[in-house]
């Protein structure tokens, strides 16, 4: 599961409006200072993803939360959008070189044309398989659990 902090911003009812601010990891990198990617993320601000959510916990404004995708799920997704189309251009630009060009010495020109035609076909293919009913369930985040408001301190 790939987990992130929000915070509750809105209560409506049963449902709860959480936002999540999506950070670059150069923030996290010591070499920030050196490095012309850090200089570039510090520049750039941070964007905010909301998302809404049942409030099966009870929860108030302000209170943290823990939301999660399933990483099988990213991961099918994104194989499906970027294989699919891969694969079936690498297909159609084999199969019209050897039937258009190899056995009827017909121009290198269709068989481009038949591999552009299997990537537009993969890409189709991808999106039609993306756009399922199952699939857009299983990309949706997750309310997992409200973060713990125990507070440790110390005594010196």
């Amino acid at each position: 599961m790939i987990e992130e902090t929000a915070t509750v911003v809105a209560v409506d009812g049963n449902q709860v409006i959480v936002k999540s601010t999506i950070k670059s990891t150069c923030h996290s990198c010591n070499q920030q200072d050196d490095c012309g990617s850090g200089q570039i993320a510090k520049a750039i601000p941070h964007k905010a993803l909301t998302t809404r959510f049942e409030n099966t916990t009870q929860l108030k404004i302000g209170d943290e939360v823990v939301i999660g995708l399933s990483e099988r799920s990213v991961i099918s997704s994104a194989l499906q959008v970027y294989m699919l189309p891969l694969f079936a251009m690498i297909l159609f630009a084999a199969i019209g070189q050897f039937i258009l060009v190899e056995q009827h010495q017909m121009h290198e020109l269709l068989a481009l044309a038949l591999a552009i035609s299997g990537g537009y076909l993969g890409h189709i293919f991808a999106k039609t398989l993306q756009t399922k009913q199952q699939t857009q369930h299983n990309l949706q985040p997750k309310l997992l659990r409200k973060c713990s408001d125990v507070i440790i301190s110390k005594t010196l």
